[in-house]
């Protein structure tokens, strides 16, 4: 248990505070899609477009919304992140009209974005750099575990599919920002943090202007289309090309989720600096280059059970790359950003996660479902390749730093 509990101080208690909002985000998971299309009357498409843009604009607002947090302190953004987004969940329940659940919409997804820019800017404030990919960690687990408790209700929200039920689920969701916002609060305010004025002649948001670390940024992106082939891609596939039974994509959903919850910590603690950050993200890229053959294997005879077991060495497989992924992801991350500019950086890093959800469900499902076998085995090279590229990328990038600020011990590169 000393490996999936955070410990005290400031860590535990980010922990709590996503832990609050994740279990509401479960919930809002579930039954958000059938909320807008039963009870509001949106068609599956109007939904469609409506959240595309939102995350578009949401993968723009992260590098402001983070620069904010530099400059007036990221415990204040989160906090006032984490009301906004709960604001915008609970304005769900009163929209009737495509124009106000655009708008909603578009609030809803930047806050996001802004939330999780803040979020992680105030972590690198509160948390030594040798222990950021750890505390990174723990949070990831705390919220793999809200994300499947509020499922379980989100769940219940359907088995009963009424309008007060799936009303419930979403005020839920809304509270529980409220919640997270109020634990927030509770946290020191980081010493430094708040910078009104900016050096003269430094610009603005140099995070945009930083090649190196786009690049690194480009590369995690491309790491991160796991996301959209969990939710997405990979059910169409087992529905559609295997003979595996419909309940086997509640299965691995399970087993991703438990193994993160019970090995994410126990994997980053592997990771101490950029060298073996990179080499753990490499090992991704390999892992899951290995899981995308073995679900392509899957739509091969016509055994249901033997579908069913190579899908779970599959999913077994691909979680150790996702875990791998996020430990080696999450101190490039931090590590690779000037100390005073965490909020803007952790902004372009993470919009990476809106572009991969807002592009990665067309070219999944065009590679897994059009494609087949060869998709897999192309999908599975993507991730080999950035992975691989992921280490000369680094590198570089910590060059260009290095002249600038100290990175701390624990980001500075073992062995240089």
């Amino acid at each position: 248990m000393r490996r999936i509990i955070p410990p005290a101080g400031a860590p535990r208690k980010l922990a709590l505070a996503q832990l609050a909002n994740s279990v509401g985000d479960g919930a809002y998971y579930v039954v958000s899609a059938l909320y807008f299309n039963r009870v509001v009357g949106l068609s599956p498409t109007a939904i469609g477009a409506a959240l595309t843009l939102g995350w578009a604009l949401g993968a723009v607002a992260g590098v402001p919304l983070g620069h904010l947090a530099d400059r007036r302190g990221p415990r204040g953004v989160a906090v006032l992140m984490s009301l906004v987004t709960g604001a915008a969940v609970a304005s769900f329940l009163f929209v009737h009209a495509y124009p106000a659940f655009l708008v909603a919409v578009c609030v809803y997804a930047c806050a996001q974005c802004g939330l999780a820019a803040a979020r992680q800017a105030l972590l690198a404030a509160l948390v030594e750099p040798a222990r950021r990919t750890e505390t990174r960690a723990h949070l990831q687990s705390t919220v793999n575990a809200g994300l499947a408790l509020g499922a379980a209700l989100g769940g219940v929200a359907l088995q009963l599919d009424t309008t007060s039920a799936y009303v419930t689920a979403l005020a839920l969701d809304a509270l529980s920002f409220l919640v997270s916002a109020l634990l927030l609060h509770r946290l020191p305010a980081p010493e430094g943090a708040a910078h009104t004025e900016r050096p003269a002649g430094e610009r603005r948001l140099a995070v945009l202007r930083d090649r190196p670390y786009a690049v690194v940024s480009l590369l995690n992106m491309v790491m991160l289309l796991y996301m959209p082939l969990l939710s997405v891609a990979l059910p169409l596939w087992i529905v559609r090309r295997t003979e595996a039974p419909g309940w086997t994509v509640s299965a691995l959903l399970v087993v991703n989720t438990v193994s993160v919850v019970l090995f994410q910590v126990r994997i980053a603690s592997r990771v101490t600096g950029l060298d073996s950050a990179s080499r753990s993200v490499r090992h991704a890229g390999c892992v899951l280059l290995l899981a995308c053959l073995v679900f392509a294997c899957s739509s091969l005879g016509t055994s249901a059970w033997a579908a069913g077991a190579l899908l779970l060495a599959a999913a077994v497989i691909q979680v150790l790359g996702e875990m791998l992924l996020g430990s080696g992801s999450w101190e490039i991350g931090f590590g690779l950003a000037p100390a005073d500019k965490q909020g803007q950086y952790q902004g372009f890093y993470g919009s990476g996660t809106a572009v991969a959800r807002l592009i990665g469900p067309l070219l999944l499902t065009t590679l897994i479902l059009s494609w087949g076998f060869t998709g897999w085995l192309v999908l599975g090279g993507l991730f080999l390749a950035a992975g691989t590229a992921m280490g000369p990328a680094v590198r570089r990038a910590h060059a260009g730093t290095a002249h600038r600020a100290p990175l701390g011990t624990g980001a500075a590169v073992e062995g240089s």
